[in-house]
C-alpha cells in the first residue's frame, strides 16, 4: 500500500475538517490549477487490476537496453523497483543516492546506453544534484527517475513535497513531471531520446506516487475517505472521480515502447576533405582526443583503430585515456604544452579549450587548428580570447576520426623526426618522474607507489580516479590498459565518484579487476559503499593514498597564506572502516611491502571480497606549483 505518511495526508485532506475549504475552491481548481488537471480521461482499469505505473516504466527500460537500475529505496518508487525486477532488470541499491547516480553515469560512459537511477521524493531527489551536475558536465546521457508526492497533495504540505523540476532546470537538458498513467511510456521514450541526442546530458523524470501505484490502492485511498453526505460531498466526489479518471484513463492502453530516433551532428564531407588535405602535407601534427570521442561506446575499438591508422602523435584525456592501450608509440603522455606550441596542425577532437588547455593559450596561433565537437558552445570555447580555430567542425568526434582515417587510407601523416622528438621528450620526462620516486619521504613516496601499482595492473584492469593530489600524481604514472578502462569525474572535478563508478564498472565488466585510486579526503565520501560491494558481489580494490591531508589544497594555501587551516586530516584507519562494511582491509606503510600487499589484494578480490588498501604516503615536490582553482 501507499506509505503510511501519504495515506494519512490523503485521508486528512479528504476528511470533513478540510473538505469545506476544498469544496468552495474545487470547481475553480479543477480547471484553473496548473498542477491538477481533470478531464474525461478514457477507459478506466478494473477494480481488481494489479498492473501499475512501475510496470510501464520497466517496459520502456527493457526496450532501451537497460540492464541495471541504481537506487536507494523509498515508498514513492517501490512499484518501479518491483516492476523492473519482474522485467529482468537488476536492481542495485546503494547506501547514498548520490552514489546511485554516479553509478548510472559510469554505466552510460561504459556502454553508451543511458544509465538509470531511481530515487525517492524530496531528500532522495535533492541528494543527487551534485552527481547529476557532474554527469551534465561530463556529457553523460543518464536518466534520473524521482518519486513525488501525490498529484492532489502537491503544494499542500505533503511528505517530502518540494518543487523538484525547478531544482533540476540548470543541471539537466530536460525534465518532466508525469501526471497521468497514459503519459508514462511516451515521456520515458522522449527522455531517452533527449538524453542521447545532440550533446548528451542527464534528464529528470518525476513520478507522483498515485501515477505509479495500482488503481485499486489509489482508489481506496482517495475515494473511500470522501465525505458521504451534503453538497460538499457531491462536489468533492465529483472532482475526485474526475481527477482519478484523468490520472488512470487509458493508462494501460498498448502503445509503442521502442526507442525514438537519436540524432547528433556529423562533420560534412567538406570538413573531412579539408582536414585530410592538411594532414597529408603537414610536418608537425598533434591530435588531442577527449572524452566525447568515446560517446559511441560500441564503436570505441574501431575509433581506436582509426587513431592508430592516422598515425599522428596523439595526447589522450578523460575517457579517451587508454584508447590506444598502455604502450602505443604514437601515444604521448608528457610535455603536451610544448608539443602544442610547436605543432603546425592541431586537431582538438572532443576537447574543450578550458582550464585544461589553459583556455587555449597553449595552442600555437600559427598552426592550422581544427576544433571538433558535438556541442556548439564547447566547439568555440574561448576563441574570442586566446585562440581561434582555422576550422570549426560541429560533429561527433568518433565519427570524425573514423572518416578521416578512411579518407587518408594509410597515407603518412607528419614527419618521422617530429614523432621521434616527441617520443624522446616523453621518455625523458617519464624517466625523470621515476627518479623522483626514489626520493626519501615519510612512509611511502607516492610516485614510487604509483609505479608499484603500474606493475600490478593486469590487461583487464579498470582504473577509477577519485581524489586530488595523490590521484593527479598517479595519473602521470599508471597506464590504462585499453579503451573504456579509465574513469574520472570530468571537468567538474567532483570528489566522491569512486565507489559509484567502480560499482558500475564491475557490473559491466565482471571479469576485470577494478581499482579505485582514492585520496584520503575523497575516500570519506563513499567508503560506506563497501557494504554495497559485498551485497552485490562486486569485488573491487581501492588504494587510498593516505597523507593525512587535503594536499591538493594545502600545496597552494600554505604557500600563499602561510596557514594550513582546514587541510590537516589524521592517519585514519580507513582499512578498518571498509572491513566493517564487509570488505577486506589492508594497511601498507612500507615501500618494500607494496608489491606483496597489492598482489594480496588481487588474490582476495579474485576470491570474492572487495579490498581496501590504506597506504601511508609521504610528501614530495613532484606537483609543486600546481593549483586547485
Amino acid at each position: 500500500s501507499l506509505c503510511c505518511a501519504n495515506r494519512l495526508q490523503m485521508s486528512e485532506f479528504l476528511s470533513g475538517q478540510t473538505a469545506p475549504l476544498y469544496c468552495a475552491a474545487a470547481a475553480a481548481a479543477a480547471y484553473a490549477g496548473k498542477r491538477i488537471i481533470v478531464g474525461d480521461g478514457g477507459e478506466m482499469p478494473s477494480d481488481d487490476c494489479q498492473k501499475h505505473g512501475g510496470d510501464l516504466v520497466a517496459e520502456v527500460l527493457v526496450q532501451h537496453g537497460v540492464s541495471h537500475v541504481f537506487t536507494l529505496c523509498g515508498g514513492h518508487i517501490s512499484t518501479i523497483l518491483v516492476g523492473c525486477k519482474n522485467a529482468g532488470i537488476r536492481i542495485v541499491d546503494t547506501r547514498h543516492e548520490v552514489n546511485a547516480v554516479f553509478a548510472a553515469d559510469a554505466m552510460s560512459r561504459l556502454t553508451g546506453i543511458p544509465g538509470v537511477a531511481a530515487v525517492t521524493a524530496g531528500p532522495g531527489v535533492t541528494n543527487t544534484v551534485t552527481a547529476v551536475k557532474n554527469a551534465q558536465m561530463a556529457q553523460s546521457p543518464l536518466v534520473l527517475i524521482g518519486g513525488a508526492a501525490p498529484t492532489m497533495m502537491q503544494g499542500r504540505g505533503a511528505l517530502q513535497d518540494v518543487e523538484q523540476l525547478s531544482i533540476f532546470k540548470s543541471v539537466t537538458k530536460w525534465s518532466a513531471s508525469v501526471r497521468r498513467v497514459r503519459d508514462i511510456i511516451p515521456t520515458m521514450r522522449k527522455a531517452f531520446q533527449i538524453a542521447r541526442s545532440g550533446t548528451p546530458s542527464p534528464v529528470f523524470v518525476e513520478f507522483p506516487i498515485d501515477v505509479l501505484y495500482p488503481f485499486p490502492i489509489v482508489k481506496q485511498e482517495f475515494l473511500d475517505s470522501l465525505p458521504k453526505r451534503g453538497l460538499q460531498a457531491k462536489v468533492v466526489s465529483w472532482y475526485v472521480h474526475r481527477h482519478m479518471r484523468n490520472v488512470f484513463g487509458d493508462g494501460f492502453k498498448a502503445v509503442p515502447t521502442t526507442p525514438l530516433p537519436v540524432t547528433f551532428p556529423l562533420a560534412t564531407n567538406a570538413d573531412i576533405s579539408a582536414v585530410v588535405g592538411k594532414l597529408r602535407t603537414c610536418k608537425k601534427p598533434v591530435i588531442v582526443v577527449g572524452s566525447q570521442a568515446t560517446l559511441q561506446a560500441n564503436k570505441v575499438h574501431d575509433i581506436a583503430g582509426a587513431v592508430k591508422s592516422i598515425g599522428s602523435p596523439v595526447f589522450l584525456s578523460g575517457m579517451a585515456r587508454g584508447l590506444l592501450g598502455p604502450n602505443h608509440p604514437i601515444w604521448m603522455r608528457q610535455r603536451r604544452g610544448d608539443a602544442l606550441k610547436e605543432a603546425d596542425v592541431i586537431l582538438l577532437v572532443g576537447v574543450v579549450a578550458d582550464f585544461r588547455l589553459q583556455y587555449g593559450r597553449v595552442l600555437n596561433r600559427k598552426a592550422f587548428t581544427v576544433s571538433v565537437n558535438r556541442d556548439k558552445k564547447d566547439l568555440t570555447q574561448n576563441q574570442d580570447l586566446f585562440w581561434r580555430a582555422s576550422r570549426n567542425v560541429q560533429g561527433d568526434p568518433g565519427d570524425f576520426l573514423l572518416r578521416v582515417a578512411k579518407e587518408l587510407n594509410g597515407a603518412d601523416v607528419g614527419e618521422k623526426p617530429w614523432l621521434d622528438l616527441l617520443r624522446k621528450r616523453n621518455d625523458e620526462k617519464e624517466a625523470a618522474n621515476a627518479k623522483k620516486g626514489d626520493q626519501p619521504t615519510d612512509f611511502i613516496n607516492p610516485i614510487n607507489l604509483s609505479f608499484e601499482m603500474e606493475k600490478a595492473l593486469t590487461p583487464k584492469s579498470i582504473l577509477v580516479a577519485d581524489g586530488g593530489d595523490f590521484v593527479a600524481t598517479a595519473s602521470y604514472v599508471v597506464r590504462p590498459r585499453g579503451p573504456l578502462r579509465w574513469l574520472d569525474p570530468g571537468p567538474f572535478g567532483t570528489l566522491g565518484v569512486g565507489a559509484g563508478f567502480a560499482l558500475a564498472a564491475k557490473l559491466v565488466f565482471p571479469d576485470s579487476d577494478v581499482w579505485i585510486i582514492y585520496g584520503d579526503g575523497s575516500s570519506g565520501y563513499s567508503l560506506m559503499e563497501y557494504d554495497t560491494f559485498k551485497r552485490h558481489d562486486c569485488h573491487v580494490i581501492s588504494i587510498i593514498g593516505n597523507d593525512k591531508c587535503w594536499s591538493q589544497i594545502n600545496r597552494e594555501q600554505s604557500v600563499m597564506f602561510k596557514d594550513d587551516v582546514g587541510c590537516p586530516l589524521l592517519h585514519t584507519d580507513y582499512h578498518d572502516v571498509a572491513q566493517g562494511f564487509g570488505g577486506k582491509g589492508l594497511l601498507l606503510t612500507k615501500a618494500e611491502d607494496a608489491q606483496n600487499v597489492l598482489q594480496q589484494a588481487q588474490k582476495v578480490a579474485a576470491n570474492g571480497q572487495a579490498v581496501c588498501i590504506n597506504a601511508y604516503i609521504g610528501t614530495t615536490d613532484f606537483r609543486k606549483g600546481s593549483i586547485s582553482v
